[in-house]
């Protein structure tokens, strides 16, 4: 009987060294993932969700992590390598709400749009790109994000067991070109509203040089902002496909370029 419960109390101790592995690369990856993540989140609640995920991605992890050693040194050094690989992963999912930000600060510039709301805020977002970030956060959110950060979760100890830090050289490659394509993808997705301001600057600049005397700018403002709304309704269903789809795919495959 005691030897049973001495087994027990071994393997208990295991499991519970394993979650709390777990539960650091998940709390990291939860501090930047896009919705949970936000700072209007209470924490609580954040804690509560990084409490949930751990619980349901350690069964799946259990092998991989149990061939991590536990002692003290080992274990700290572990710690601050999964809080280390969370990071590096939130980091790379957290990109996906600057590429909604930084579409919508283009689209914005681009239709004379980008102080809609005042400027109240010290570093105040043009409107187009908070309705794009909270209209693409609901979007995944409603499409399972929760299920899909969880086999992710369970995906990244396959590649990266746990304990294991990360080769700093291809990591800055790999967040390098993160960063790049994450750019590259919001231009793209702000494309419509250059185009348009394109074209409409240069029938501003023709009517100008056809009628030098009336004052095209005063005309043409009301027209580039009803414009830009209406672009927005007809594009934002095709724009927010596109960043969901490109959101999953980072998804299925963490440690890929989007």
């Amino acid at each position: 009987m005691t030897e049973a419960l001495a087994d027990l109390l071994q393997v208990s101790q295991a499991v519970f060294l394993a979650g709390v592995l777990v539960f650091l690369r998940v709390g990291a990856v939860l501090a930047l993932l896009p919705a949970f993540g936000e700072v209007m989140v209470p924490v609580r609640v954040k804690l509560a969700i990084a409490a949930c995920l751990t619980i349901l991605v350690t069964p799946l992890t259990t092998p991989s992590v149990e061939t991590t050693s536990y002692g003290p040194t080992v274990m700290l050094g572990a710690g601050l390598a999964e809080i280390a690989v969370g990071l590096i992963l939130g980091f790379g999912l957290r990109l996906f709400v600057f590429v909604l930000q930084i579409a919508g600060t283009i689209a914005a510039q681009s239709t004379s749009l980008s102080q809609l709301l005042g400027s109240q805020a010290v570093d105040p977002q043009p409107a187009l790109g908070v309705v794009l970030v909270i209209a693409g956060l609901a979007l995944a959110t409603s499409l399972g994000l929760h299920v899909r950060v969880a086999s992710m979760l369970a995906q990244t100890y396959v590649l990266v067991p746990p304990g294991t830090l990360l080769p700093v050289g291809p990591m800055t490659e790999w967040v390098i070109d993160a960063v790049a394509h994450a750019f590259r993808l919001a231009v793209t997705l702000a494309s419509p509203f250059v185009l348009a301001s394109l074209l409409y600057n240069l029938a501003l600049g023709v009517i100008n040089r056809a009628m030098p005397q009336l004052m095209v700018a005063f005309v043409g403002a009301p027209a580039i902002t009803f414009g830009a709304l209406v672009l927005l309704a007809l594009t934002a269903p095709l724009i927010l496909s596109i960043w969901v789809t490109a959101l999953n795919q980072r998804l299925a495959n963490p440690w890929g370029i989007f």
